[in-house]
């Protein structure tokens, strides 16, 4: 019984202890998995460019959709929505099917990667600033962005503005504007909400002094004109150069006694052209 139990029993190095290696099926299953995921997109592609056949390339864009979700997931938390960023993807992996090029000996997928990528980042670049951005601010952007992500992994903190630079090989003030300009993404209304019956426009800038007066400057500008040239003159030596009344007199030409006496009349006029009611259009 011993010796038909022994044959039944597997020999060989490792087996029997402790330290036996661990069987790795899944590796030669993926393997073989891979190549023959391989071999289907070039017979699709085969089919497509050689034949026309639209429905290989439409079967072969909805196989990479995978693809397609996780390469836009490493752009996700950067403002945008994951379907949005994954349609964008999408329009890259057609993108890639029209334009491989089945002499080349690539698989698919490795080919479609930085066409989809690219997509992606132009899509950033020209389509989610709400102003205006130099290119090179935008490019930059996303550079800043990766080097955040992996130093903040790295150094289990948010990186520095100079540890940023340095990650990216760009000047100190460059990397501070372009940290600057993602606010240039998105613009808010003036009339959402931030509180209780308050809006945004509520709590930004503050009240002009200048305003209050801007309808008097009005009413003033409107009762000059019912005065001489001279006694304008002489009103605006007076309340605009601040000049005294011996001052006018002399440039003027007249006695400072003449000067108070224009200022008076001149005032007396124009409150009573302002108080003056308006006269109601016939």
């Amino acid at each position: 019984m011993s010796a038909r139990h022994d044959e039944d029993v597997p020999t060989g190095p490792g087996v029997g202890n402790g330290n036996a290696p661990v069987r790795e099926p899944s590796t030669v299953t993926d393997a073989m998995d891979t190549a023959a995921r391989a071999s289907r997109e070039r017979e699709l592609l085969k089919r497509y460019h050689r034949f026309g056949d639209e429905r290989a390339r439409d079967q072969l864009a909805e196989e990479m959709v995978p693809l397609a979700r996780a390469l836009a997931g490493r752009y996700t938390g950067r403002g945008e929505p994951l379907d949005d960023l994954v349609q964008v993807a999408c329009v890259g992996i057609m993108k890639a099917i029209d334009g491989f090029d089945l002499d080349r000996e690539v698989r698919f997928s490795s080919y479609a990667t930085p066409t989809v990528l690219g997509e992606i980042k132009r899509y950033f670049r020209d389509k989610t600033w709400a102003l205006r951005v130099p290119r090179g601010l935008q490019e930059l952007q996303i550079e800043v962005a990766k080097a955040r992500d992996k130093l903040t992994t790295t150094l289990g903190r948010g990186p520095t503005v100079q540890e940023l630079a340095d990650a990216v090989e760009a000047p100190f003030e460059e990397v501070l504007q372009t940290i600057q300009s993602q606010d240039a993404r998105r613009t808010r209304s003036l009339d959402e909400p931030t509180g209780e019956d308050v809006t945004l426009a509520d709590s930004l800038g503050q009240r002009d002094p200048d305003l209050a007066r801007a309808e008097m400057r009005v009413l003033l500008d409107e009762a000059m004109d019912v005065l001489s040239d001279r006694d304008q003159e002489v009103l605006r030596l007076r309340f605009e150069q601040d000049l005294t009344q011996t001052e006018i007199a002399r440039r003027v030409g007249v006695s400072q006694m003449q000067v108070s006496r224009i200022i008076r009349a001149s005032l007396t006029k124009m409150r009573s052209d302002i108080e003056r009611e308006p006269v109601e259009p016939a």
